[in-house]
């Protein structure tokens, strides 16, 4: 039986206006969340969902590095596309429509000269370790995940 290894993080909000927030994160320079025009913000950042895709594109890549170093899978370069659709019906609060994403398109376009097999080992342990991966997954959100060997 394993001891649990806690790890607690830590960010601070400050709503600026209209649907502006300020983000602190540690020591870094803060940093502007908003929405686009178009959905009523004034575009000064990206807004949260944009952020949502950002992280799981950041999460797997630290992971495919802690991981790939355990392998011993080398690699030279690691890109990723994501896309998210969200059923805007259910921000504005429509019985049974969910207000997180339907679908999440992933892409991970990794230059290897690792065997296709090493390549899917690799995938398949990120994708059960990523934390952010599997916060998708376990809301239900359909994640479409598609790597690229290169």
């Amino acid at each position: 039986m394993s001891t649990k290894q806690l790890l607690e993080v830590e960010t601070n909000g400050k709503w600026e206006q209209g649907l502006k927030t300020s983000i602190s994160i540690r020591d870094f320079q803060p940093f502007i969340v908003d929405e686009p025009k178009n959905l009523g913000g004034t575009d000064e950042g990206p807004n949260p969902v944009e952020l949502v895709l950002g992280a799981l594109s950041s999460c797997t890549s630290v992971m495919i590095a802690f991981i790939a170093k355990e392998q011993k899978f080398s690699y030279r370069q690691v890109e990723f596309k994501n896309t998210g659709t969200l059923d805007l019906q259910g921000l504005m609060g429509v019985e049974g429509v969910s207000p997180h994403f339907q679908t999440v398109s992933f892409e991970v376009i990794i230059k290897t000269d690792e065997t296709d097999e090493r390549t899917a080992k690799l995938k398949e342990a990120v994708e059960k370790r990523c934390p952010v991966m599997n916060l998708l997954l376990d809301a239900g959100v359909k994640v479409e995940s598609n790597w690229i060997k290169r």
